[in-house]
């Protein structure tokens, strides 16, 4: 999902970056004044801890991979707007670093990965949990909130492509959909095997917080 450079136009890669922009730095307002001082060193830790899971694939169909994108993992442990923080900081140095994904395409991947699987994943988890208590309802929500970010960013990611008129949507939204739907299950199942080993262990380090 990580789109590298050539594969958008400039109308939609320069409006993504603004939006991109904007949104981390309304994301840092709004964290700054809700995270307690004991949930900062955990923003690094979890940083660390997705972009180190991220250099892990797991194989799905056709000899395709895909790897942990980690939103809703983040959400759930800092809150929707530190979980984007978190992602778009690993997708920048994933970028900067190792070239995966464009410099151009950066605020784009951040919008897809970061944004829609934070704040996205996080409205589905919260509703999910309104209507199973408990910890079922924590995991369940991880789990089904993670598989559904997933497919519904690589959804945006085709229809961005389409608009570049670089895929037709015809072709683009069921390429990118179909394999996703495959990886979201393994973002499932890490989300919430990790989620259950927190429960078990620091139950108190889950975000109990809302979106305000």
């Amino acid at each position: 999902m990580h789109i590298p450079d050539g594969f958008l136009a400039v109308n939609t890669w320069a409006p993504m970056w603004v939006v991109s922009f904007c949104g981390l730095g309304y994301c840092i307002k709004r964290a700054a004044k809700i995270l307690k001082d004991r949930m900062i060193p955990l923003m690094g830790v979890m940083a660390a801890f997705i972009f180190a899971a991220q250099m892990l694939n797991f194989p799905v169909a056709g000899g395709t991979s895909g790897h942990l994108l980690g939103g809703v993992l983040a959400s759930i442990l800092l809150g929707p707007y530190a979980g984007a923080i978190v992602i778009a900081v690993v997708l920048t140095a994933q970028c900067f670093i190792f070239q995966d994904g464009g410099v151009t395409a950066l605020g784009t991947n951040i919008f897809n990965m970061a944004f829609i699987s934070a704040f996205m994943g996080y409205y589905i988890y919260r509703l999910i949990r309104s209507f199973i208590k408990g910890k079922g309802g924590i995991v369940t929500g991880a789990a089904i909130a993670s598989w559904l970010s997933v497919v519904i960013a690589s959804g945006a990611c085709a229809l961005e492509l389409a608009f570049s008129g670089t895929s037709p949507l015809r072709i683009a939204l069921p390429a990118m959909v179909v394999v996703h739907i495959l990886i979201g299950i393994g973002e499932a199942l890490i989300t919430s095997l990790v989620i259950s080993f927190i429960l078990k262990v620091r139950p108190d380090l889950i975000y109990e917080g809302g979106i305000k």
